[in-house]
């Protein structure tokens, strides 16, 4: 069994609440989404198998001094079968950290016992165009044995609707909610007053919010 991955590289997690820790990055090609913000090419890369995967990170990378390993996209669930054979090579060499866009729950599943972290993308409809709020929370409902957080991208577009739906999926699962400003190029692309306003009306309804911005962006690193 083989996956194709876009690229494999060393750098700083700039969102969320592990930012600053030095992660291995491995991206995995496709997606089953095509939103609108998206700064990641995804198509082109070089096929794997498990063992092969493996034998690369292990040879040319020291795993331990890594926070964590960071499967990242596209949408690496859509790789299950190849994460099923890969994931039980390297546990308990560092953390799994998986991010996703929450919406192939069922796949979740299949490997949730080998993943440390889970960063869940909550897609907004003024952001993706698609209404995906109870695959969101179906998904995130399955998350709760696992360290979680959503991030929730968002512009000017951002709705109360949609305001009040995010808080209603943090209210029922408990988990933290990042908003992340959209950015373009390494500026935020609404204002500081903005943000400030957002994260008012999202605490007014859930505290476990916080705003952190893409600080990669500002480090100029990817």
């Amino acid at each position: 069994m083989k996956t194709k991955i876009n690229e494999i590289f060393s750098s700083i997690q700039g969102e969320g609440p592990v930012v600053g820790y030095k992660q291995l990055f491995i991206r995995f090609c496709g997606c089953n989404l095509n939103c609108n913000y998206c700064d990641t090419e995804f198509l082109e890369g070089k096929e794997y198998s498990p063992q092969e995967l493996f034998d690369k990170i292990t040879t040319e990378y020291d795993l331990k001094s890594f926070h964590s390993i960071s499967l990242t996209g596209g949408e690496p669930l859509l790789s299950v079968d190849f994460l099923k054979e890969f994931l039980p090579l390297i546990k308990g060499q560092t953390k799994i950290y998986l991010e996703t866009n929450a919406m192939l729950c069922e796949n979740l599943l299949k490997i949730k016992n080998n993943i440390d972290i889970i960063s869940a993308d909550i897609k907004l409809e003024t952001a993706t165009g698609l209404n995906t709020f109870d695959k969101h929370e179906k998904f995130l409902r399955n998350c709760t044995e696992i360290e979680t957080f959503a991030k929730i991208v968002f512009d000017e577009n951002i709705t109360k609707e949609e305001v009040s739906r995010c808080c209603e999926i943090g209210k029922n699962t408990g988990i933290e909610l990042v908003l992340q400003p959209k950015m373009i190029d390494n500026k935020m692309s609404i204002t500081s007053e903005f943000c400030n306003y957002i994260l008012d009306e999202f605490t007014k309804l859930y505290p476990k919010c916080r705003l952190i911005p893409q600080v990669h962006k500002f480090l100029d690193v990817r």
